[in-house]
């Protein structure tokens, strides 16, 4: 089968590289020059976990057609940065073919965006999580397994969806799960999100913010005002990793212990994993570059506030990213303790025993 990579940094590079080894076609597509010029002298560089280089074509946006020679793309991973999606969909657009699709290898809800500009008909449902980092040109670090959920937007079993899961799990992750609810998984992987936002806040590992006593009732409550939104949207956020939606959401009386268990496996996952901070740290501690807060947690607020409620954490968390982005905030523990104090004062009741 033939992939163009749209965005080959380390989520679509890494999933790129594993479709190579298995001998389907790639077309690998990165806005970074150096990137595509080194994938295309030297191949790509897989270590970490495993070590292995491909070799496969490379092209910035503008040489996709050209790469392309009017041939329509068959699957398209997108795997951009959210803030990149509709920028990278005008380059894709215009050279599907009638049995083309996209598949959105993305966090957040970047299906809605694919669909708006391309039909829902052309977009597959996507949840990732597994761990990853871009090294430097034409090197991408694979931490560990994870994750992978494929679905139609519309909950159907198509023959496409059966042949794509197929081949990732032959390829590349041999859990790869076809779910008639992506949606749910999108959301749920929200909660954890900002979660994650908020462990990029310290100079910390993931595990050690997950796996800290005093941020239990913060990362339950954050957690909750996304499954709340969900559940405001119609949809039952799904569970993975150890992360477990049902748990966080807000109830009378809440599952402590539940919430523990739960937080100390996510921790445990990421303790077993090469990348010990998330790809949030990452963009601002190391890239210094706009994390994906605007176009992650950002559609969370706005859709509450579409139902009536507010966010308090989350809205809060976003401006600290912002400030942390544009050097007005460092990374430092009273962040995290600054969300605490907000957490009890919005949420007085639940704080845990």
């Amino acid at each position: 089968m033939h992939f163009t990579v749209v965005g080959s940094g380390a989520i679509g590079g890494t999933i790129g590289a594993y479709l190579r080894r298995a001998e389907h076609e790639v077309l690998f597509v990165d806005n970074a020059k150096e990137h595509v010029e080194a994938i295309a002298r030297g191949g790509l560089l897989i270590e970490g976990a495993e070590e292995f280089r491909v070799r496969a074509p490379a092209v910035t946006p503008d040489g996709l057609a050209a790469a392309l020679a009017g041939r329509p793309p068959e699957a398209v991973l997108l795997a951009v940065k959210a803030q990149h999606t509709a920028a990278a969909l005008e380059c894709v657009a215009p050279l599907l073919g009638p049995e083309s699709y996209v598949v959105s290898m993305q966090n957040g809800l970047n299906e809605r965006v694919i669909a708006a500009r391309i039909g829902a008909d052309r977009t597959v449902g996507a949840f990732v999580n597994f761990g990853a980092d871009y090294q430097a040109p034409g090197r991408i670090m694979y931490g560990s397994a994870g994750a992978l959920y494929l679905g139609e937007l519309d909950g159907r079993m198509t023959p496409r969806l059966e042949r794509l899961g197929d081949i990732m799990r032959e390829a590349f992750l041999e859990n790869t799960t076809l779910t008639q609810n992506i949606w749910g998984y999108l959301w749920g992987k929200l909660g954890y999100a900002a979660q994650l936002f908020a462990s990029a806040t310290v100079d910390d590992t993931m595990a050690n913010v997950l796996s800290a006593p005093e941020n239990l009732a913060l990362l339950a409550n954050l957690a909750a005002e996304v499954v709340r939104t969900a559940e405001a949207e119609g949809v039952r956020s799904e569970g993975f990793d150890g992360y477990e939606p049902g748990l966080m959401r807000f109830a009378s009386p809440r599952d402590w212990d539940g919430i523990r268990a739960s937080l100390d496996r996510l921790a445990t996952f990421n303790r077993r994993s090469l990348k010990q901070k998330s790809g949030i740290w990452r963009d601002l501690a190391v890239r210094h570059r706009p994390t994906e807060v605007d176009h992650q947690l950002g559609p969370v607020v706005e859709i509450a506030r579409s139902h009536g409620f507010e966010l308090p954490l989350a809205a809060c968390l976003i401006e600290m990213i912002h400030e942390l982005e544009a050097g007005r905030r460092a990374m430092a523990p009273q962040n995290l303790a600054e969300l605490r104090r907000l957490n009890e004062a919005v949420y007085p009741k639940e704080v845990p025993r």
